[in-house]
C-alpha cells in the first residue's frame, strides 16, 4: 500500500483541509527547480548560450582550505562544505565569460527539503551587494579575475541549520536560468558558538575547544565514595555522522523550519535518542540479560550505536544512562551545540516527586523491601547544553539539563529538558520544561519510617544531605573531574538554600516537612558503617561502630542487610543477613567487624559490582531505632593497551589489548571491542573463555588518519564479568 500511496503523491499532491502543503520535516527530500523558467512564450531565436552561463563553482571545501579552518569544521570527515551561521565564507564562479555588473544579474538560492518556501527559511535567495551586514544574508564580489568571481557569502545567525542545495540562478529577458542539480555543491550549515549573534554563542575559546571539538569524553560512574572513570568516543566528526544526526531531527519530525532553535532541537533530541513512543535511537534496558543485543556496559562510544541506526532504522539494543547522555553529548556537539556529560552522584528516582524518599522499617528495625518504592541511583548521567532561553525570564539561559533517559513522561512522550541550570538551583521550576523532576532529582531528603504493627508510620531518621550529593562533569582542557555541585544548588543547610526550597515548594514542588511527622531524633547514640575497598572476587569486611554518648548502659540489637544492587539502587537479590546484639558502655565507642566472602555474592553479581547496606540497631532500652545506609562498589581489574613502536599517520602499526583474568573462574563468551576516533573504526573481537588467572593478549593492525593526540578506548565484556575498560592516550606523528 505504502508504495502506490507514495507515487500517488508525488503526482499530485494529497487535497487537505487543513494544511495547503504536506508538513515539510525531511532534510533528506528535495523538490525538482526548473533549469529554465520562462517568464512567458520564449521567442524562436532566443539561445540561452548568449547569456552569462555558469561552468563551475568552486567551494574551497577542503579541510585545509579557507572555508572549514575559519569555521573550526576542518575535522568533519565529510568531502562536502560545512560552515557555521552568521559567519561569512567564500565560492568562487567561473562563468563563461567575464562578468559585466552594469548589465549582468544573478543571485544564489539556498534550498532545504521538498516545499522549500522564503516565509520558513528553506528558500534563501542571496542578492549580490556591495556590503555584508552581521548575521544576515548576503553576498559580495571580493575578487574578479578573467571569467571568474569570488564571492563572500554572509549566512544569517538565526538561519535553520542542515544541509542546503546551492543554485546559480542567471536572470536573462525571457527567463531565468539555473545551474543544473549538483549534490558535490550542497552546503551544511550548522550553529555557531563562536559568532556574538548565535544562540548557543560561547565567549570562552578553551571551553568551545571542550565543549565543541573535543571528540573524546570522562564519563564519571561508580559511587560517591568510590568514584569511577571511564572514556568515551563521541565522534561528533567521524564519517557519516553528521548525516546520521540530521536524520534523527527528520525522525523526530521536526519541522525544518524550526531547525534554527536549540531549544527545540533539544527537547525533540532528549525523546528521539531512547526508543520509547518514537522507535528512537537506544533501547533502554536495565534487566542484565542483554539477549539479541550489545551490553549497554560494552560500547565504547556513540559512532557504531549511530550509525547503526542510522543504516538499519531500527532501535539500536542496549543502552543505560551514561550510553543515553553519550549519543546525545555526540549529537548536540556534532551541530555546533555545547554540550557535556553530566553524572549526579545518588540521584533520586522519586516516585511520587514529594520531594521525599521513604525507607521503610518493619516493626523492629529492619527493612521493608516490599513497601519501599523510591530508589536512589548510584549515579544517574545527563547532559547540558548551553543557549540563551529567549522563552524565559532574563537570568536564566546558559547551561540547560538535557536527559535522554527514559525516566517519566513529559506532556506524552519520554523526554526531558531543556532546563535551566539556574532555574533549579534558585528553586524556579514554574519555568519550562520538567524543571520539578530535574530539581528532586538533586534535592530529596531520605525518610527512614517505621510502621508499627497498627499501621503508624513513625519517622526515626531524616537524612537531608545525601541525595545529589556530588554533581561532575569533566575539567575542560583535561581529564580529571570538575565538581559543579554548586552550579545545582546552594550549600546544605545555608540561608539562600531554605529560600530556594521555599521557592520551589511555592511553584508547586510537593513536600512534607518534618513537622508533619512525629519525629524526635535519637541524640545520645550515634552509628556509624563502613567497608574496606576490595577487588572484585575478594572477601572484604564491613565495619558497624556504635557511639554511646550518654551515662546510661545500653544494649542494642543491631541488623545488617546487604543487597546485591543495579546501578540504579535496585536490588537484585538479598545476599546478606546478620544480626547481633552489641552492649554499649557509658561514653564509649564499639566496633564490629563482619566479613563478606567472594562466595557469597559472586554468583549473582551485577555488573558494576554494586551492593548496598542498610544497618538499623534498635536501642532496647529506649525503643529508638537508629539507620544508615551505604553503597558499596568493588574495584573492577581493567584492560592495558600498548602500542608497538611510533604511530605515524597513514602508516600501519600494532596496537596490543591485554587482559589477565583475576576472578576464580573462568570467564565465558567474552567480548573485545577497540576504537580510536582519527585512529580505528570499532573492532570487535569474540574469544571463547578466559581461565581463571590467564591473560588474553590481542593485537590489532591499526593505520591512524591524521596526525595530532589521540585516545584509543577498549572494552571487555562476558557473562560473568562487564564494565572492563582501558584506554590510552597516544600522539600521532605527521608522515
Amino acid at each position: 500500500i505504502s508504495e502506490t500511496m507514495s507515487t500517488r503523491e508525488e503526482n499530485k499532491l494529497p487535497l487537505n483541509g487543513r494544511r495547503a502543503i504536506p508538513p515539510n520535516y525531511s532534510n533528506d527530500e528535495e523538490n525538482e527547480v526548473p533549469e529554465m523558467e520562462a517568464f512567458g512564450v520564449i521567442p524562436r531565436g532566443f539561445n540561452p548560450r548568449d547569456y552569462l552561463r555558469v561552468v563551475d563553482i568552486y567551494m574551497f571545501k577542503d579541510p585545509h582550505e579557507i572555508n572549514k579552518q575559519e569555521h573550526h569544521t576542518d575535522k568533519y570527515y565529510n568531502p562536502r562544505l560545512i560552515v557555521r551561521r552568521g559567519q561569512a565564507f567564500q565560492i568562487q564562479i567561473d562563468f563563461n565569460r567575464p562578468y559585466k555588473p552594469q548589465s549582468d544579474q544573478f543571485w544564489l538560492e539556498f534550498l532545504m527539503g521538498r516545499f522549500p518556501e522564503q516565509n520558513k527559511g528553506t528558500y534563501i535567495p542571496v542578492q549580490v551587494g556591495n556590503a555584508l551586514k552581521p548575521g544576515q544574508w548576503g553576498a559580495k564580489i571580493i575578487h574578479r579575475e578573467n571569467n571568474s568571481i569570488r564571492l563572500s557569502i554572509m549566512s544569517s545567525s538565526t538561519c535553520i541549520i542542515g544541509k542546503f542545495r546551492l543554485y546559480v540562478a542567471v536572470l536573462t529577458p525571457f527567463g531565468i536560468l539555473r545551474t543544473r542539480r549538483n549534490s558535490a555543491i550542497d552546503i551544511y550549515i550548522l550553529f555557531n558558538p563562536w559568532c556574538q549573534l548565535d544562540a548557543v554563542y560561547l565567549d570562552d575559546e578553551k571551553e568551545r575547544e571542550e565543549y565543541v571539538l573535543n571528540d573524546v569524553g570522562v564519563l564519571f560512574q561508580g559511587n560517591v565514595e568510590d568514584v569511577k572513570t571511564r572514556s568515551w568516543s563521541y565522534g561528533q566528526f567521524e564519517e557519516n555522522i553528521l548525516d546520521a544526526c540530521l536524520f534523527l531531527m527528520d525522525k523526530a519530525e521536526l519541522e525544518l523550519s524550526g531547525r534554527g532553535n536549540p531549544i527545540k532541537i533539544c527537547r525533540v533530541a532528549s525523546a528521539v535518542i531512547n526508543s520509547r513512543d518514537d522507535d528512537g535511537v537506544i533501547v533502554g534496558s536495565w534487566k542484565s540479560t542483554y539477549d539479541y543485543g550489545v551490553a549497554p556496559s560494552a560500547w565504547t562510544g556513540s559512532v557504531d550505536i549511530l550509525l547503526e541506526y542510522y543504516s538499519s532504522k531500527q532501535p539500536v539494543r542496549y543502552g543505560q544512562c551514561w550510553v543515553f547522555a553519550g549519543v546525545l553529548n555526540t549529537f548536540l556537539r556534532c551541530l555546533g551545540i555545547p554540550a557535556r556529560h553530566i553524572t549526579n552522584y545518588s540521584s533520586a528516582h522519586d516516585n511520587n516527586a514529594n520531594l521525599r524518599l521513604d525507607l521503610f522499617l518493619d516493626d523492629e528495625g529492619k527493612v521493608d523491601t516490599r513497601l519501599t518504592k523510591d530508589s536512589i541511583w548510584n549515579y544517574h548521567c545527563w547532559n547540558e547544553a548551553w543557549m540563551t532561553r529567549p522563552d524565559l525570564p532574563v537570568g536564566f539561559g546558559g547551561w540547560q539539563v538535557v536527559d535522554a533517559t527514559p525516566q517519566e513522561t513529559s506532556d506524552g512522550m519520554y523526554r526531558c529538558g531543556p532546563s535551566s541550570v539556574q532555574a533549579i538551583k534558585h528553586g524556579h521550576v514554574c519555568f519550562q520544561f520538567d524543571a520539578p523532576f530535574v530539581y528532586a532529582e538533586v534535592n530529596g531528603d531520605i525518610f527512614y519510617t517505621r510502621i508499627e504493627k497498627n499501621g503508624t508510620q513513625v519517622v526515626e531518621g531524616v537524612d537531608t544531605a545525601r541525595i545529589g550529593k556530588l554533581i561532575v562533569t569533566k575539567e575542560v582542557g583535561g581529564d580529571g573531574m570538575m565538581d559543579i555541585t554548586e552550579e545545582y544548588k546552594f550549600r546544605e543547610g545555608s540561608d539562600e538554600e531554605r529560600l530556594a526550597l521555599e521557592t520551589a515548594v511555592m511553584y508547586g514542588v510537593k513536600k512534607q516537612s518534618v513537622q508533619d511527622t512525629t519525629y524526635q531524633p535519637q541524640t545520645d547514640v550515634d552509628m556509624d558503617f563502613q567497608a574496606q575497598k576490595a577487588a572484585l572476587g575478594n572477601d572484604f569486611k564491613v565495619t558497624i561502630t556504635l557511639r554511646n554518648k550518654s551515662r546510661n548502659s545500653y544494649t542494642a540489637t543491631t541488623y545488617l542487610l546487604g543487597n546485591i544492587v543495579f546501578y540504579t539502587g535496585v536490588p537484585k537479590r538479598e545476599f546478606k543477613k546478620h544480626s547481633f546484639s552489641a552492649k554499649l558502655e557509658p561514653s564509649s565507642s564499639s566496633s564490629f567487624d563482619i566479613v563478606i566472602k567472594s562466595s557469597e555474592y559472586m554468583s549473582d553479581m551485577l555488573e558494576q559490582a554494586s551492593f548496598h547496606f542498610f544497618v538499623t540497631a534498635r536501642i532496647n532500652e529506649t525503643g529508638k531505632i537508629l539507620a544508615v545506609q551505604k553503597a558499596v562498589v568493588l574495584e573492577i581489574p581493567t584492560l592495558r593497551i600498548k602500542t608497538e613502536g611510533a604511530l605515524v599517520a597513514g602508516k600501519e602499526a600494532s596496537v596490543i589489548v591485554e587482559f589477565t583474568n583475576p576472578l576464580k573462574q573462568t570467564l565465558e563468551n567474552v567480548t573485545l571491542r577497540l576504537e580510536g576516533p582519527g585512529v580505528l573504526r570499532t573492532i570487535k573481537k569474540q574469544f571463547g573463555r578466559i581461565p581463571m588467572n590467564s591473560t588474553l593478549t590481542w593485537e590489532v593492525k591499526v593505520t591512524p588518519m591524521r596526525p595530532g593526540l589521540r585516545r584509543l578506548i577498549a572494552s571487555l565484556n562476558s557473562d560473568a564479568l562487564r564494565h572492563v575498560y582501558g584506554e590510552l592516550n597516544v600522539q600521532i606523528q605527521k608522515p
